[in-house]
């Protein structure tokens, strides 16, 4: 019997495609860009183990994809973060919305996945592509499984689950929401983990990333901004950050707090070094009045130091304001930096791929990103190295630019 499709709604999407996607919309909806699949994990050939013909033909089955009248509606009546977030007129352009073509190949063992046009249509691509990825390689692993087998390896990721969800409980202060999209086992897997979530954790699952199960579940749709943003500004203002190499971080904060406000006013300050941005690109007007940022990169531990004696400084009260940790979390790693921060600021964590992707097999790090944005080529540093994207001239330019010295590296594995 065929599989049924990996993605089967538009809705199956990270929310902060949706709160990007309006700012996208409102600003600069015709900059051309391109997106790139990039595999991590260069060990494992994803060009031999997916079937590239089946591939192209769920990618090519996503574009044939429109929101329905009733998730639009879910979308427009979205009120958890204040006032009503979308305007009519993107409502409107996701009634329409057709996904972009996109390019893809096999090159020296691994998938070339590339997906270009405007940025208002091609940026909805990045969890789609990681998504279809991810589940056709899972179920690789599981091709010539036996159905007893393959009961086997659901049960023992019901039982991580289990342990983990116990080990949380011993904790009620930490709070968590599930970030596990783009890199989940599979979308009914993902489905489950969050019934189960909803189920066991009613005071402390805040929500879900993922749209499409944000609504199915009646949970809070979690989510505010990628990387994707600071990156393609950097393209589109790249003259002006050749004069003051924080004009184009500085210029997409002004934009998003216009969009936003108070409600989604969380920094993601690790695109070029957390350390850099927030000397750089954030002033204390800006510190004072916005909830909080989001910890993606380097040593949580570290990262919370330096925002608490930011706050300090400035005569701000730390434990008045939010971290969002949100790096490659697993339970023993959320209950070792809750114990070390608790009390001294408010936290809560993303929980993604140890909780979507946690049967057994050891998963991939993938992740799809701008690499050119108006023509010129978009980088992104990180708080570790290891998680530096883009072309290498760019990345030495970009480096120069902001005077990145950060040695911290570590192994990506989500």
């Amino acid at each position: 019997m065929k599989d049924a499709p990996v993605i089967h709604s538009l809705m199956d999407q990270d929310f902060y495609k949706f709160t990007m996607g309006q700012m996208i919309f409102h600003r600069h909806p015709k900059v051309p860009v391109e997106f790139s699949f990039i595999n991590r994990s260069k060990s494992v050939l994803l060009g031999k183990k997916v079937d590239l013909g089946q591939l192209r033909e769920e990618l090519e089955h996503i574009r044939t994809l429109r929101f329905t009248p009733q998730e639009l509606h879910y979308i427009m009546g979205t009120y958890e973060y204040g006032s009503p977030m979308f305007k009519f007129d993107y409502i409107d352009f996701l009634q329409t919305l057709q996904l972009p073509e996109f390019h893809l190949e096999e090159r020296d063992g691994q998938i070339e996945l590339g997906f270009a046009g405007e940025w208002a249509k091609a940026t909805y691509w990045e969890n789609f592509g990681m998504s279809v990825v991810n589940e056709l390689y899972n179920r690789q692993l599981m091709r010539g499984y036996s159905s007893f087998e393959r009961d086997k390896v659901e049960a023992n990721g019901r039982l991580r689950l289990g342990e983990s969800l116990d080990k949380l409980a011993k904790y009620p202060g930490i709070t968590f929401s599930e970030f596990g999209t783009r890199r989940r086992f599979s979308r009914n897997w993902q489905d489950y983990v969050v019934s189960v979530m909803k189920e066991e954790c009613p005071e402390t699952f805040k929500g879900t990333s993922n749209t499409y199960l944000a609504q199915k579940y009646g949970l809070m749709p979690v989510g505010t901004n990628a990387h994707e943003l600071p990156m393609v500004y950097s393209g589109i203002f790249r003259d002006s950050d050749d004069v003051d190499p924080a004009y184009s971080q500085k210029r997409m904060l002004a934009d998003w707090d216009n969009e936003y406000g108070q409600g989604l006013s969380i920094f993601l300050p690790d695109t070029y070094g957390s350390d850099w941005f927030f000397k750089n690109c954030v002033d204390a007007d800006m510190l004072r009045r916005w909830k909080g940022s989001r910890q993606d990169s380097g040593v949580p531990e570290e990262y919370a130091e330096a925002r608490i004696n930011e706050y300090r400084l400035i005569g701000v009260d730390p434990r008045t304001k939010l971290v969002i940790f949100a790096d490659g979390l697993n339970a023993d790693r959320m209950i070792e930096i809750y114990t070390k921060v608790d009390q001294r600021m408010l936290t809560t964590f993303g929980w993604g791929t140890n909780a979507s992707n946690n049967l057994g097999f050891k998963s991939i790090s993938i992740v799809v990103k701008p690499t050119k944005a108006n023509g010129y080529y978009v980088v992104k540093l990180s708080d570790n190295i290891e998680k530096a994207t883009g072309d290498a001239e760019a990345v030495e330019r970009a480096k120069r630019l902001v005077g990145y010295t950060n040695t911290f590296q570590e192994v990506c594995h989500s």
